[in-house]
Formats: structure tokens, C-alpha cells, sequence
């Protein structure tokens, strides 16, 4: 058996004194002979291949060398230079040139080289990919957040018309000052600005023919529009243009509004006189039709595409048209008279589509300067308009935005840190693997002179070589696939990320070549306590200041908080997976089975003459269980509470409304209620304008609620708003406010729920209370409980009173012929449900019933682009953080593999079946796997109930939720078990590629050890 090249220290009689010619004794490299680095006829060798085990020495005995060695390698032509002339020795170091030691190396490793730059082409893509995903979600989110609003999102300037005569041209001197205002923070949208001048109020039209729904006339405003023609076409008639004082204004109206209020072509609209007995009259010579409806140009302006449906003020609404028209650049002057006054405006559209999120500050310092500075100042005294005013409402929507980014930016960047961590102890597992497995060549170079610095300086450039290249091509790739204007991040991370890459194995190298250090056992437990130190102060800040304030920027120690106790529990779980594994690998020693007891206790200890195995394949695991399982409950949690706030919003899984002063149709609420999938079903009648009298008021405006006492408790117990108990409301309740003598009788007053804020203006010992209702009646009630809500009432708060329905309560309300509201629970089909309101509304009025259901408001509080990108990010990083996390262990296999496979070898020779072999090797490696498996459970859980109180779903489920988050067994679990599974899979998969012929190069080669 021959020996390992570190087993034996180098003779000095072995080295030659410099000067002094070859031994005659000592052996000369022939033209067949390798060096370490050099070539001899023309053949390349590896670095050590051609060294002898006699040649080697341990790492801190150095022997002295030629005079030709150079940064840690040996001369190839020593012996020959030193027996043969200067001039024939020069000759020949001429001819005989050492091989470069990259070209070397990767030769030598073709496929450990291609594997390498995998690696750091995988590291550098993910690190470039991920702020610049984060920032395009960004972008996209602040674009969606502010698309479709054009109007808010513009400029608005708005002047007194000008006494006397106005043109066209005027407005378009104002618009040129304007525009020539806005630079490159803001730019003006495609759709660009919209100006002219309209009447500042309407007037009630008198023509007997128009249509009147509920008897109000319909009333029209007028209006002057700058290139109106560009944006719509004639259906009919001409754009107005001419007419005289004395006669009507010439007007266009668009072709829908025609047609609801039954206007014709050369109608002359009459309007009331004023009090002069002037007469206010509008004739139509065109009618048009607008190319887009939802065109930007349409926005904001009062109902010029169609008519509007209005309700008067007062008890009873009733509902009257309303719609604007058109007159041409003759008829500005004679808006004002049809109006109170007349006002110039412009709009100018801010292009939301070239906002960024990193420049909001400066866009709202911008916006600022135009509507309150310096900018506006200007503008007054260019403009020549003393009362220009400018005003938007785009700093308030940019600040909501950065507060909406700002809240979800925290839960975005847990799945990125997770696997940044997972990440490192993947390249560190790498270098030490490496180092190890050219343990004996380094030593070898080191006990030949070369010195630390030299052969740590070749492996960087080895490393080179691979890295870089891989890295360029990663960062170039992000940059395509994800296109972003910023470019600091990605490339800051690409390049940190490719350093670390790059000095992970050097690094080793170097710890391995340093001199040997006294033992320090104590070394590595004060470093693990001084982590859980700062994993307890780190959990205690975040517990004891809850999340960062909004604009602060993100909250990195929340994101910070679940890695550290992840590493916590990955230490932790270091020190304690050796004693229970050796424990379990007694108890199977007792057994009569040899699998059970030498796996584990091979899992036990260490490789490589380790007393315990190493913390780092622990670490990565249980940082991606971690990470996975705090992220899935976060996402988990944001489902369920946007179910609940859209549930919340609706008053159950289904609310039918009926217009304003109608009922529903008993026979609509009779088949909505036999849909499949309705669970609970209620009818409520609602009043918004009733009256209590008998609060420390004197009276009090509430809202009051008429439903069935048990169907609505259920309704309130599923919804999770207003949970009463149905006896408080059923005759003879004990009320909690007092009751009222005679309970029972026919005088008795009706038991009533007092919403919270409602309980608070009762007097003390009030017993009863008179409340007088729209319709005229009244009815006597008592305070029979306090509810924080209800769910007939979505907006919460305010004073509410909920009554039973009932005779006594029927009394009351001798107007209204039936309830106007329908609530259900259960999953109802929306699409048959609004067939049913349409079959069964009473004709003509279909339109006006409102249906809402839970599915399509969650679904629309879903559609948010910040939380599609905080969820794609999220899954993509813990698919990668899983990817490393297998790597991590695939690298602890492969660290392990040539002692396991002498293990297997001899055991074979015993006659241990192949079945019995993959056993051992599962048995082996799944006790890292289960530990990790029950250790990120337990931390996964334990950070969701450390941390969970103190984070905040509003931002990501799209509504205001009470902030918190309850532990979730079932993510977590789920997480676990998979990466398990998945571990398990990927050592069958090594084993079944590897193992068979590591074993087999064992049994030719024979045991080397």
C-alpha cells in the first residue's frame, strides 16, 4: 500500500545545495518524466500529476529549491542547467518553456471548470435579475396605481374668462405658456392637453317633449372645446359656428344624449328666463358621436358623451338627466349668461407611463414649484392672467404610492434575502469542497517554495477564467430579459456577487495554507452566541418600535429578523443533531441490522477526520425552510384576508341593492335564495335619514337596520362584523342599556342594537328612546346590546341601530312595500345570479339594481401589480433558495463521497447487497434533512409568531386589514415536507449517477487509505 504524499516529511539530502551539481544518487527528470508545471518533448502534464508521493513534505516543513523556482513552482530543467554550460542552459530554458497554469488546470478538470461557471452564471443572473425585477415591479405598480385617472393625474389651470370679446387664440397663448413650463421630470401625455371655456352651472330645459323619468326636466351645461372635431365625428348636422346675440346658441350635442332625452336635429332647447324675462334658448345643429368613449380628451368634463343620471336633493330623490353641449368659437361670450359665470381651463395630462419609482421626490418637488412656487409665479405674470390657479392632485397620489411601496417592499425582499443567504452557504460548501479535494496538491506546491500569496494569486486567476466570463454573460442576460433605466443595483449586485464567487475557494486556499493555530474550542461558541445576541436584539426592536414609519424607506430589519433566526436555529440545531443521531445510532446498534446503526452513525460525526459534521449544509436548509415558510403564510395570510376584506366590503358573499325609494321583488329574493351554493340568505330594510331622539344630542341622525334577528346573526357571524346573539332582539330580551318596563306588552319598546358609536350618546339609565323614521313613522326602542358594526352598513362606524323584523317593527314603516337589500353567504354563481336580477327587476329598471359579490371584489383588490410582483418574486426566490438548498446538499454528498465509497467498497466485499447499500446511504443522509425538516418548522413558526404581530397586509391585500399575522401550520409544513422530499430524491439521483462507480473504481483500485 503506498503512501499518502503528506505522511512523510522530505529528506534534506533529497535537495540539492544551490550551486552544487545533481546528485549522483538523486533521480533527473527525463523527456518522460511530468514536473509540476512544466512540459517535457511537447507533453503537458497536471500541476501534480507527475509528482511522486516520496516528492511531497507537510505544509510546515519547506525544503530549500532551485534558483529557478518561481511563485511556488519547480523549474523544469533544473537538473540541466545545472550540469551544462551558461550559454547551452540558456538554449535550453529558451526551448523548454513551463505550461501556463490556467490552461493547465482546465484542462485537467474540463468538467469541475463548466460546473464552476454554472454556478457563478446561475448566482450572478439571480443577483443581477432581482433589483431589477424589484424595480419593474416598482414602475408597474406606480403605472397602475395611476392609470386611469386622468384627470388627477393632470395639471389643471383654471382662469375668470376675460371681460369682453374671447377668441380661441387667447386660450392657445395661455396653453403655450404652460407647456413651455414642464421639463424633463415630467412630461405631458400623447393624449395631449385638453382647454377651453365653460358655463360655471346648468339650467333646466322647459321643451315639453324631452324625457323626464321621475318629472324633473333634464338640465344642460355648455361648453367650448379646442379641437372637438379631432376627437369625434358628425353623425348629423354641422359644428356650430355663427348665430346672433338675439337668437339661440348654436350648440352640438353628442348622439346618445340625443336619444335618451328625445332631441332632434334643428330643436330649439327652451330654458326658464331670467329675471329680466330674457329668454336662455340653445338651438342643435349637429350632433356627434366620440370616437372613444374612454378617450383622456372626454375625461373630466361633464357629461358631454352622454347624458348623466342624477338624483335631486331632499327626502325623496328623484332621478332627472343631465347633459352638456357643445357651441363654437362665436358663442364663448354668451357662456357666461347661460351659466353663474364663465371660466377658462386647461388640462394638462402628466404621461404616468415615463414615472419612476426612484424619482417620485423629485417629480412632487416638480409638481409642487407648478402649482404653489416659483413656476406658478411666473406663470401669473407670462400668462398675463392675475388669477391663473393651478392645482392637482398628482403629489397626493405619488405620495400614496411610495407609502403603498414602502409597506409591501419589506414582504418583497424576504424571498430575495432567503435565497442571497441560502446562496452564500452554497459557495462556501463549494470552496471548502474544492479545497479539499486539492488538499494534497496545495501542500505540494507550498512545501516546494511557493509561497501563499503566489499560489493564492494563480487560483484567483484560474478562477478568472471561469467566473468572469459566466458573469458577463449572466449580468448581459438580466439586462435583456429584464429591461429597467436603472442600472446601479444590478450591477452592483452582479459584481458583488461575482467577487464573492470568485474569492470563495482562494480564500479557503489560503485558511488551508496558513500556518496550523493552536486549538480554540471556545472560538466558535463565542461567535454563536454573539449571533443569538443579535438575533434577540434584533427580534426585540422590531417587537418593542412595531414596522417602520411610512417613508422611511423599507424596513430591513424586518426583512433581516427571519435570516437571523433561521441562522439561530441552524446553530443551534448543529450542536444538538450530532448527540441525538449518536443517540439513535445506539439504540440501532442494539438492533440486529447493520444499516440502521452505521448510517447514522456515520451522520453522526464528521468527514474527513471532523469530530462533528459541518454547520453549513444545516444552515442553507433550514434558511430555506425558513424563508419559504414565513413567506407562505405571509401569502397564505394576504388570500384569506382579502376574502375577508372583500366580504367585509360586500356584507357576505352576495348583496343585491335596489335603486333609491324601490323594493326588491319578493319573487327576485325567493329565487336568488334557491340558487345552489346560498348558505344563508336575509332580506334587510335600511334607512340612511332616521332620527333618535333621547341621546345626550337631543337627537341623532342614525341609520337603521330591519332585518330577521337569527338569519341576520348568522349572516353577521360569517362575515365577522356585528356578532350578536339573535335572543337580545326577540320581545323580553334584557337589554344591556336597561329595560323597559312591560316587556312583553303591547306598549313594550322593540329591542334594538346600538352600534358602538351609537352605545356611546346613550345617557346613562336611558331605558327607552323614540326613533323617528324617513317614511314618517315611529316606534319606541331600548338598547338591548352593542355590536361594533353590521354588515348591512360596509362602511363601519357611525350611528346604527339594528332592528327585528316583526309586527311591531312592520307598524312603523307603512310606506315601503318590502325589504331593499339581499344578503347571502356561500358560492354563488355571479353570472346566474345577474340573469335572475335581470329576469325579475321590474321592467325598465334592471339596470339600476347594483350587484356585488365577494369572488369579483377580491378579485379586484388581487389585480394590484405590486402584489402580483411581490408574489412572482417571492415564488421565483424560493425556487432558487431551494435550488441552492439541494446543491448545499448534493456538495455534502459529493465532500463525502470518497470515504463513503470505501466504506460501501469493503462492505461489498462482505457481501452487502446493492438494496442494502442505497439504504445505508439514505439512512446517512436523511437525518441532516429530517433535522433541518423539523428545525425550519419550528423556527419558521416561531418567527411568524415572534414578528407576525408587528406586520402589516394592508398594501398587499389592496384594503385595510388590523395588522398582525397568526401562525399557519399547514404553509409551513407544506415548505418542509417538500424540500424533504426533494432532498431525499436528489440523494437517490447522486446515488444512482455517482455511486455505483465511485464504489467500482474503488474495488479495481483498491484501498488507498
Amino acid at each position: 500500500m503506498t503512501r499518502d504524499v503528506t505522511d512523510r516529511r522530505p529528506d534534506p539530502a533529497d535537495d540539492p545545495q544551490p550551486g552544487s551539481g545533481p546528485r549522483p544518487d538523486s533521480k533527473q527528470p527525463d523527456k518522460a518524466t511530468p514536473t509540476a508545471t512544466g512540459t517535457h518533448s511537447g507533453r503537458t502534464t497536471q500541476a501534480v500529476g507527475g509528482a511522486r508521493p516520496d516528492d511531497a513534505a507537510r505544509p510546515g516543513d519547506r525544503t530549500r529549491v532551485d534558483r529557478g523556482v518561481r511563485n511556488g513552482v519547480a523549474a523544469g530543467s533544473g537538473g540541466a542547467r545545472n550540469g551544462a554550460p551558461g550559454g547551452a542552459a540558456r538554449a535550453a530554458e529558451r526551448r523548454v518553456r513551463p505550461a501556463p497554469w490556467v490552461r493547465t488546470r482546465l484542462r485537467a478538470a474540463p468538467l469541475g471548470a463548466l460546473l464552476a461557471a454554472a454556478l457563478a452564471f446561475t448566482a450572478v443572473l439571480l443577483a443581477a435579475a432581482l433589483p431589477r425585477a424589484l424595480d419593474r415591479g416598482a414602475d408597474q405598480a406606480l403605472r397602475s396605481f395611476l392609470d386611469g385617472r386622468p384627470a388627477p393625474t393632470s395639471l389643471i389651470a383654471t382662469s375668470n374668462a376675460q371681460v369682453g370679446p374671447q377668441t380661441p387664440e387667447g386660450l392657445d397663448t395661455v396653453l403655450a405658456e404652460l407647456l413651455a413650463r414642464t421639463g424633463p421630470v415630467f412630461r405631458i401625455a400623447p393624449t395631449g392637453p385638453v382647454h377651453g371655456t365653460r358655463a360655471l352651472g346648468s339650467r333646466a330645459l322647459t321643451n315639453p317633449e324631452l324625457s323626464r323619468p321621475e318629472g324633473v326636466p333634464p338640465e344642460l351645461t355648455l361648453l367650448y372645446l379646442r379641437q372637438a372635431d379631432k376627437h369625434a365625428r358628425l353623425v348629423a348636422g354641422r359644428w356650430p359656428a355663427g348665430g346672433t346675440p338675439e337668437g339661440p346658441v348654436p350648440v352640438a350635442l353628442s348622439q346618445q344624449a340625443a336619444e335618451t332625452l328625445n332631441v332632434r336635429l334643428g330643436t330649439v332647447l327652451e330654458s326658464l328666463p331670467d329675471l329680466s324675462g330674457r329668454p336662455y334658448r340653445a338651438e342643435v345643429v349637429g350632433l356627434y358621436a366620440p370616437h372613444d368613449e374612454d378617450d383622456p380628451y372626454w375625461a373630466d368634463l361633464p357629461c358631454l358623451t352622454r347624458t348623466c343620471a342624477t338624483y335631486t336633493r331632499g327626502k325623496e330623490p328623484e332621478l332627472f338627466w343631465r347633459t352638456a353641449a357643445l357651441v363654437g368659437p362665436d358663442g364663448i361670450d354668451r357662456l357666461g349668461p347661460w351659466g353663474k359665470d364663465a371660466e377658462d381651463f386647461w388640462r394638462l395630462p402628466v404621461d404616468t407611463a415615463s414615472l419612476r419609482a426612484d424619482q417620485l421626490a423629485v417629480v412632487k418637488q416638480e409638481v409642487a414649484s407648478y402649482t404653489v412656487g416659483r413656476t406658478a409665479t411666473e406663470l401669473e405674470r407670462s400668462a398675463g392672467r392675475s388669477n391663473l390657479r393651478i392645482t392637482s392632485q398628482l403629489p397626493q397620489l405619488l405620495t400614496q404610492a411610495e407609502a403603498r411601496w414602502q409597506a409591501a417592499a419589506p414582504l418583497a425582499a424576504i424571498g430575495p434575502a432567503g435565497v442571497t443567504g441560502v446562496a452564500v452557504v452554497v459557495f462556501c460548501l463549494a470552496g471548502a469542497l474544492a479545497a479539499d479535494r486539492r488538499r494534497a496538491e496545495l501542500w505540494l506546491l507550498l512545501a516546494r517554495g511557493g509561497s501563499r500569496a503566489g499560489i493564492v494569486g494563480r487560483l484567483l486567476g484560474e478562477g478568472a477564467v471561469t467566473v468572469l466570463p459566466a458573469a458577463v454573460a449572466a449580468t448581459a442576460l438580466a439586462v435583456v430579459l429584464l429591461p429597467t433605466p436603472r442600472w446601479a443595483g444590478s450591477l452592483l449586485a452582479a459584481a458583488a456577487t461575482t467577487l464573492f464567487v470568485l474569492l470563495a475557494f482562494p480564500v479557503r486556499a489560503a485558511v488551508l495554507l496558513s500556518p496550523p493555530r493552536a486549538p480554540a474550542p471556545r472560538r466558535r461558541l463565542v461567535a454563536e452566541l454573539l449571533v443569538f445576541a443579535v438575533t434577540a436584539a434584533a427580534v426585540y426592536e422590531v417587537r418593542r418600535r412595531g414596522i417602520a414609519p411610512a417613508g422611511q424607506g423599507p424596513d430591513f430589519l424586518l426583512v433581516a429578523a427571519p435570516l437571523l433566526l433561521a441562522l439561530s436555529g441552524g446553530l443551534m440545531l448543529a450542536r444538538l443533531q450530532p448527540a441525538v443521531v449518536g443517540l439513535l445510532a445506539r439504540a440501532a446498534g442494539r438492533g440486529r441490522g447493520l444499516v440502521g446503526f452505521l448510517g447514522l452513525a456515520r451522520a453522526a460525526r464528521g468527514t474527513g477526520g471532523r469530530v462533528r459534521p459541518s454547520a453549513l449544509p444545516l444552515i442553507a436548509l433550514l434558511l430555506a425552510v425558513t424563508t419559504g415558510g414565513f413567506g407562505a403564510t405571509v401569502l397564505d395570510a394576504v388570500d384569506s384576508s382579502r376574502i375577508r376584506a372583500a366580504r367585509l366590503a360586500v356584507g357576505g358573499d352576495v348583496h343585491i341593492a335596489a335603486p333609491p325609494g324601490y323594493a326588491l321583488p319578493e319573487e327576485m329574493a325567493e329565487a336568488a335564495a334557491a340558487l345552489p351554493g346560498v348558505r344563508t340568505a336575509v332580506e334587510v330594510w335600511t334607512d340612511d335619514n332616521a332620527f333618535l331622539f333621547g341621546t345626550v344630542q337631543g337627537s341623532t341622525q342614525v341609520a337603521v337596520v330591519v332585518a330577521d334577528p337569527a338569519r341576520y346573526a348568522e349572516l353577521a357571524r360569517t362575515v365577522g362584523r356585528g356578532r350578536f346573539d339573535p335572543a337580545l332582539l326577540a320581545t323580553g330580551a334584557t337589554g344591556s342599556t336597561g329595560a323597559g318596563a312591560g316587556a312583553g306588552s303591547a306598549d313594550a319598546p322593540v329591542p334594538a342594537l346600538f352600534s358602538s358609536a351609537l352605545a356611546r350618546l346613550a345617557p346613562p339609565g336611558g331605558e327607552s328612546f323614540r326613533l323617528h323614521l324617513d317614511s314618517g313613522g315611529e316606534l319606541r326602542i331600548r338598547g338591548a346590546g352593542v355590536v361594533d358594526g353590521t354588515p348591512a352598513k360596509p362602511d363601519g362606524g357611525g350611528a346604527v341601530i339594528v332592528l327585528p323584523a316583526g309586527p311591531a317593527t312592520a307598524a312603523a314603516l307603512p310606506r315601503t312595500p318590502g325589504p331593499d337589500r339581499w344578503f347571502a353567504t356561500g358560492p354563488v354563481d355571479e353570472d346566474r345570479l345577474q340573469e335572475l336580477v335581470r329576469a325579475t327587476a321590474p321592467a325598465g329598471q334592471a339596470a339600476r339594481f347594483r350587484l356585488e359579490t365577494s369572488t369579483a371584489v377580491a378579485a379586484g383588490l388581487g389585480e394590484n401589480p405590486l402584489q402580483r410582483s411581490a408574489g412572482r418574486l417571492f415564488w421565483g426566490s424560493l425556487a432558487g433558495a431551494l435550488g441552492f438548498a439541494l446543491l448545499a446538499v448534493l456538495l455534502t454528498l459529493v465532500r463525502a463521497a470518497p470515504e463513503r465509497a470505501a466504506v460501501l467498497a469493503r462492505l461489498r466485499t462482505m457481501g452487502l447487497p446493492p438494496r442494502q447499500a442505497l439504504r445505508l446511504i439514505l439512512v446517512e443522509a436523511l437525518p441532516q434533512a429530517v433535522g433541518a425538516t423539523i428545525g425550519g418548522a419550528v423556527v419558521g413558526l416561531a418567527a411568524v409568531a415572534l414578528l407576525g404581530p408587528y406586520v402589516d397586509l394592508s398594501t398587499m391585500v389592496g384594503a385595510p386589514v388590523p395588522p398582525g399575522l397568526r401562525p399557519a401550520v399547514l404553509p409551513v409544513l407544506a415548505q418542509a415536507l417538500g424540500l424533504t422530499a426533494l432532498v431525499a430524491l436528489a440523494v437517490l439521483v447522486e446515488t444512482a449517477v455517482s455511486g455505483r462507480r465511485q464504489i467500482t473504481t474503488e474495488l479495481r483500485a483498491g484501498d488507498q487509505r
